[in-house]
């Protein structure tokens, strides 16, 4: 895709995009009849957690891991009385190993945030607006995942592999589910069965993604959230001058909240099991009131 038509594509997203241009971008879609109707997704009671563990080891795809300390000091001695295990964490959020999600101020593409907020609204302390904060009451909604490999007949999709919006179409024909107004639609590329399988790569330089254009599907459809296995952009970039289209359109212009790095592996054999690939999702961001994303753990309720 060359500059002048991903610049074509970015106009017409935003365009057909415009009522997500409010603070909270496309959550607005998730009304509360939504969210209700959402609720009757719920028929055996199980739960399955979209989000992998968060790692603490170095590897080629995440060499700032998380940091795990515990807080016991070497005197203390736990044999009598009360003590408590203590510890805290520190991790860089937007790497390319651990499960995330990005706010809408994660985002600056010339020179401004989604919505033309202004960049000056993020500086050292933070970020004053469109900070994951909008979503400190939850995204709670309909999930739908589409399943590439499994539409392919593959086990995952190689680094550098787009998924186009006629993929998205054949998988919904293929699962017999629609993606409709206000859905969280999750894309499973197989990036973590590679991973556990054939081991860790440098993932920021080679890894299976959404081509742009697949983005026109989701504008049709208004879903209201993106997430995928691997970092929804493939790499390298299928966009001339942009390395993260998928996040400047997804975000930028439609307003749309992303989340990374997911998996897959539990939910998928359970929605192939039930022949039902639309679910309940409940999506709980820490709260960082000024922080451009958050570690989370979005939870499948079938």
């Amino acid at each position: 895709m060359t500059k002048a038509e991903f610049d074509a594509l970015y106009r017409r997203l935003a365009s057909r995009t415009a009522w997500a241009g409010g603070d909270r971008g496309a959550l607005d879609a998730l009304t509360p009849d939504r969210v209700l109707a959402a609720t009757r997704e719920v028929r055996a009671g199980r739960t399955i957690t979209l989000a992998a563990p968060v790692e603490t080891s170095p590897g080629p795809d995440n060499p700032e891991p998380a940091r795990h300390r515990m807080r016991r000091q070497p005197e203390e001695d736990f044999s009598s009385g009360l003590h408590f295990a203590k510890d805290s964490f520190a991790m860089n959020v937007h790497g390319d190993a651990d499960s995330h999600i990005d706010a809408l101020c994660h985002v600056i593409y010339d020179g401004t945030l989604h919505g033309g907020v202004a960049t000056d609204s993020v500086g050292p302390d933070g970020a004053t607006a469109l900070s994951v904060e909008v979503a400190r009451d939850g995204i709670v909604g309909r999930g739908v995942l589409l399943d590439i490999p499994r539409l392919r007949g593959v086990p995952w999709l190689e680094p550098g592999d787009d998924v186009t919006a006629d993929d998205l179409g054949f998988a919904e024909t293929a699962q017999q589910v629609r993606v409709t107004e206000g859905d969280l639609l999750f894309v499973r590329v197989g990036h973590r069965r590679r991973r556990a399988e054939l081991g860790a790569w440098r993932a920021a330089e080679a890894r299976a993604g959404l081509h742009p254009s697949a983005l026109e599907f989701l504008a049709e459809r208004r879903v209201a959230v993106l997430g995928g296995d691997g970092n929804n952009d493939t790499a390298p970039s299928s966009a001339e001058g942009i390395d993260f289209p998928v996040h400047v359109l997804a975000v930028h212009a439609m307003g749309l909240h992303l989340l990374d790095y997911l998996q897959f592996e539990g939910l998928a054999p359970v929605c192939e099991a039930e022949g039902r690939w639309s679910f309940l999702c409940v999506i709980a961001p820490l709260r960082l009131p000024e922080a451009t994303g958050s570690p989370v753990n979005p939870i499948a309720v079938l």
